[in-house]
Parts: structure tokens; C-alpha cells; sequence
């Protein structure tokens, strides 16, 4: 059960600022990762020139997803995201595990990213990637990242701020030039030679997922957003078929423009040298590394305080919570967070640390979908806005991650069984501890 005092009740003085084309905006932004730059080889590899049409598939999965991930956060004022809306829907038990999942989720993702930035870094440096040298670059980056973040949220914030840009400008570049190459050859944009069984479109848009997350970050800040009922939808309904469009285009780009695009570690670069020569490769390449570097700052500066907020409000061991005296910051959190991102960096590689994620991910989504039609009857009349025919998205929902998740690996179910029994173990650690639902913890 949720204790109470782990959900504060909502505030009223929060500044609704954010209009909805900053909301859009910020959308956009999160969803568009550094996943684009080493997806589009991986996808290719499986679908050849079919491989765009796998983002259209993708993205009608996660649009229904986030449009019952809009309801159930509209409920809620508090951070926590789906590990709340599961524990508030169905207790405790289901609240850790969707915990641990997004906990597992958040370093996959952050590793896949890892691996990005050494395939990228590996096109300036060619010996990035060599054993010693790579567990070096992992070991600096990450423990940097660490140490800077230790030293204070501010400056931890501010690096992730610096290496945002550079992530927009190079996709758009490489699309309009790498279309105009297509025509300027005499190629149809769309070209289509071979089917696939149903299988391995599946892995394909399994994988795909790792690329259309992050939409649900853009819904924390609901008490500020100045129209949360409408807003939240129309943002979301705009932001999922513009990031598709431009994932589409790239992967139109790349599957035209490169002979055998699945061997490319780095697709966007080797497809921008083909339409632009080494100026544009360098271009997209440094966007590449500017995009991963700032995700991953990011990533450390939000994903250790997850733990701390678990250890917080008691699902944690209090010693997550630690401060340091001198720099006010969670340092066992970011620590314990940075030696796993990179065991899992140097351990894996990108599609499997993507695969991992994508597939954590779904079923955290999973539980929310299921908590749409839970809250409803718990909570009735608490949702900011009422998704129509609900019940039929969150069953629509369920039912595509169970259908992907057909295609999970015995490394990936394994993963996922490992984190089930260390969220069962946190439960049964912290379940006599008199956690209740009361009307002062319901959102």
C-alpha cells in the first residue's frame, strides 16, 4: 500500500507556464535520444528497404500507450511516474516491481547510449573501440559524469544543458540533402523488394521502441502546464507523428543511400558521407557525439534520484538516501547508478542494451495501461482528462506488449527475472512497514 507520507498532496501555487507548444516542444526533445543514430543499421539488418514502415508500426503501439499514460498522469502531482501510478493502483507488491523495471530500463538505455557514443568516437579516434581502450573511454566518461554530478545538481544540470544541441540540426540536414540525393539519382523514395515474415517484423518494432520513449517525462510537470485537459492530448497527438515523420525520413535516407547499411556501426555518419562527402559525415558525426554525451548527462543527473526517492518514502535502503555533508547531493545514489551503466556498457552491446530497455519499458507501460481502468474505479472523477473508449486503449495496449514480448531472447528473460526477484525480495524487505492508502496519499 502507498504510506502516507509518500505522495505530499498537490500544490496550488505552482506557475502554469509551460503553453502547449513548449509542451510539444519538450516532447519532441525527449523522445528524439541519441537512439536514432544507431537504430536505423540495426533495423535495416532485419528489414532491408521494408524497414521504414517499421517506425509507422512502432509508433501507432506507442501512441496507443501514451494516450492512456496521459490519463493515468493527469491523476497525479507528485514525482514518481508509473512506479506511483502502479503503487497507488495496485499497492505495493506491483509498485516495486514497476520500480525495478524502470530502474532496469533507465540504466539499458543509458549503456545503449554509451555504446552509441564509442561507435560514433570510434569514426575520429579508430582505436577507440579496441578492449583496453574502450573500457578506458567507458571508465572516464561515466565516472566523470559521476563526479560532476557528486559536486552538485547545478553543474551536473548545466552539462547536460551545454550538450543538448546538435541533436535536431544534423537529422534535418542529412533528410532534406539525403532526399534531394534520391531524386537526384532517379530512385523511387519508397522501394520495396523483399517481404519478411511476421517474426521478424516484431523484432524489428521491438526494438524500434527504444526510439519513440521518453513522452511520458513531458507529462511530470502537469501542475504547471497552463491547460493540462488539453494540452496534454494535443501535445501528444502532435509530438508522436513528428518524431515518426522524421525517424521515417532517415531511415528512408539511409536504406537508399548505403549498399549494406546493416553492417554500418555508424549509419547516419556513412549514409551523410555518400550524399555530402566528409563535411557532412563530420557534421552528423559530431552531432552524434553531442547527442549521446548530453543524454547521458541527463541520465545522470535524473536517473540516481529515482533510488533516493525510493529510499525516501521506505522502499529503499535508507542508505540510498544518504546526502553528501558537503555538496547536498545523493553520491551513494549516482555512485551505485554509475558502476551499474557501466558494467552493463561494457558488458553489452548497443542492440542488446536497446532490446533490454525497450522491453523493461513495455511492461512498466503495461502495468499503466492496466492502471487506467484500476484508477477509474478507485479514483473515479480524479483524471485531469477522460481518454475516450479507455478501457479499449489500455486493453489495445496490453495486448501489443504481450505480442512483442514474444520476442524477447533468453538474455533478456533473464534480465527480467533477475530484476523481478530483487523487486520481490525489496517487497518482502519493506512490507511490514504499515504502509496504507488514505485520502491525505490518493493524488
Amino acid at each position: 500500500m502507498v504510506p502516507t507520507s509518500s505522495i505530499p498532496p498537490p500544490t496550488s501555487d505552482l506557475v502554469r507556464a509551460i503553453g502547449r507548444w513548449s509542451l510539444i516542444s519538450l516532447m519532441v526533445n525527449l523522445i528524439i535520444g541519441a537512439g536514432i543514430f544507431g537504430l536505423p543499421a540495426a533495423v535495416a539488418g532485419i528489414l532491408g528497404t521494408q524497414s521504414p514502415f517499421a517506425y509507422l508500426f512502432a509508433a501507432a503501439g506507442m501512441g496507443v500507450i501514451a494516450a492512456c499514460v496521459a490519463e493515468v498522469a493527469s491523476r497525479f502531482h507528485q514525482a514518481g511516474g508509473p512506479y506511483l501510478y502502479a503503487k497507488v493502483a495496485f499497492g505495493r507488491f506491483l509498485g516495486l516491481q514497476t520500480g525495478w523495471l524502470l530502474g532496469l530500463t533507465r540504466v539499458s538505455s543509458a549503456a545503449a547510449v554509451s555504446n552509441i557514443f564509442l561507435d560514433y568516437l570510434d569514426g575520429f579516434w579508430p582505436h577507440a573501440k579496441e578492449p583496453v581502450a574502450r573500457l578506458v573511454i567507458l571508465t572516464i566518461l561515466i565516472g566523470g559524469l559521476a563526479l560532476i554530478n557528486i559536486r552538485g545538481v547545478k553543474l551536473g544540470t548545466w552539462v547536460s544543458n551545454l550538450f543538448t544541441i546538435g541533436k535536431l540540426v544534423p537529422l534535418l540536414i542529412l533528410v532534406v540533402a539525403g532526399l534531394f540525393f534520391i531524386h537526384s539519382q532517379g530512385s523511387p523514395i519508397l522501394r520495396v523488394q523483399a517481404s519478411h515474415p511476421a517474426g521478424a517484423w516484431l523484432s524489428a518494432v521491438l526494438l524500434l521502441i527504444y526510439a519513440f520513449t521518453g513522452f511520458e517525462s513531458a507529462l511530470i510537470p502537469g501542475g504547471e502546464v497552463n491547460e493540462p485537459r488539453r494540452d496534454i492530448p494535443i501535445a501528444l497527438m502532435a509530438a508522436v507523428p513528428l518524431v515518426t515523420t522524421i525517424y521515417f525520413l532517415v531511415q528512408v535516407v539511409v536504406v537508399h543511400t548505403l549498399a549494406n547499411p546493416a553492417q554500418s556501426a555508424r549509419p547516419l555518419s556513412a549514409a551523410a558521407f555518400v550524399v555530402g562527402g566528409n563535411t557532412m559525415a563530420t557534421i552528423v558525426a559530431l552531432g552524434a557525439l553531442l547527442s549521446t554525451f548530453g543524454s547521458l548527462a541527463a541520465n545522470m543527473v535524473a536517473n540516481p534520484r529515482i533510488t533516493f526517492a525510493l529510499a525516501e518514502q521506505g522502499d529503499f535502503p535508507r542508505w540510498f538516501a544518504a546526502i553528501h555533508r558537503r555538496y547536498q547531493t545523493p553520491y551513494v545514489s549516482i555512485a551505485v547508478f554509475a558502476v551499474l551503466l557501466w558494467a552493463l556498457a561494457a558488458l553489452g552491446t548497443f542492440r542488446w542494451n536497446a532490446t533490454l530497455s525497450a522491453i523493461s519499458r513495455l511492461f512498466a507501460y503495461m502495468i499503466t495501461c492496466a492502471a487506467l481502468p484500476a484508477l477509474r474505479k478507485k479514483l473515479p472523477g480524479k483524471e485531469g482528462f477522460r481518454l475516450p473508449a479507455g478501457s479499449v486503449f489500455a486493453t489495445v495496449g496490453i495486448l501489443f506488449v504481450l505480442v512483442l514480448a514474444s520476442r524477447m531472447g533468453i538474455a533478456e528473460v533473464a534480465a527480467l527475472v533477475a530484476t523481478a526477484s530483487f523487486a520481490f525480495l525489496n517487497w518482502l524487505a519493506v512490507r511490514r512497514n504499515g504502509y496504507e492508502l488514505t485520502e491525505n496519499t490518493k493524488p
